[in-house]
């Protein structure tokens, strides 16, 4: 009788996405995305079935468990709305204090952190960056390349997600194309 037992769960290694049971999967169109561009009636004349982002999470334990952890992956495709990359919706946590990590797996980005006071840092993601996200910031990730964005995620698993407080009153900086390049377009 042998007692090692296969794993549930496998990392893809080409892409970092979890594979196996307890895998959730959410995928994000133009259509899910109401009010996260700047431009709403450039997104609304688009078609509103091309893939913006996805999300693939293992999530072993119920969320809202106390010391549980989720592990995720993101691709967030090339495109833009007008003049402004894809990107995620964006979200505090439900729990404020929980922390995240992300890092780099393929493509190149852009992360928005924005505390409560609205002040706003970015920091650019490629493969093999590491960033971490303290507690009680929002966090929005930005496509800026020409091929998918990759990002592999760990959170806390009673964290929640806050996207409210973003839809109400968005993020303090937009990431945009200037003269073929990402410029951060801080707002007023």
């Amino acid at each position: 009788m042998n007692d090692i037992l296969a794993p549930k769960v496998r990392i893809s290694p080409g892409t970092g996405l979890p594979e196996g049971e307890d895998v959730f999967h959410t995928l994000r169109r133009l259509e899910d995305l109401a009010g996260v561009f700047e431009a709403e009636h450039i997104r609304k004349s688009m078609d509103q079935e091309i893939p913006v982002y996805e999300v693939q999470a293992h999530l072993p334990v119920k969320e809202g468990t106390p010391a549980g952890l989720f592990y995720g992956a993101t691709i967030i495709y090339p495109g833009k709305v007008g003049d402004e990359y894809f990107m995620t919706k964006g979200h505090f946590h439900a729990r404020s204090d929980r922390a995240e990590y992300y890092w780099g797996i393929s493509g190149e980005g852009v992360l928005l952190l924005m505390d409560r006071s609205r002040k706003i840092r970015a920091e650019r993601i490629s493969k093999g960056s590491l960033h971490y996200i303290p507690g009680d910031v929002a966090h929005r990730t930005v496509n800026t390349g020409k091929e998918k964005l990759i990002i592999g995620a760990c959170w806390p698993s009673d964290a929640g997600h806050d996207y409210e407080e973003i839809m109400k009153n968005g993020f303090a900086a937009r990431v945009v194309e200037k003269d073929g390049k990402p410029f951060l377009k801080k707002l007023t």
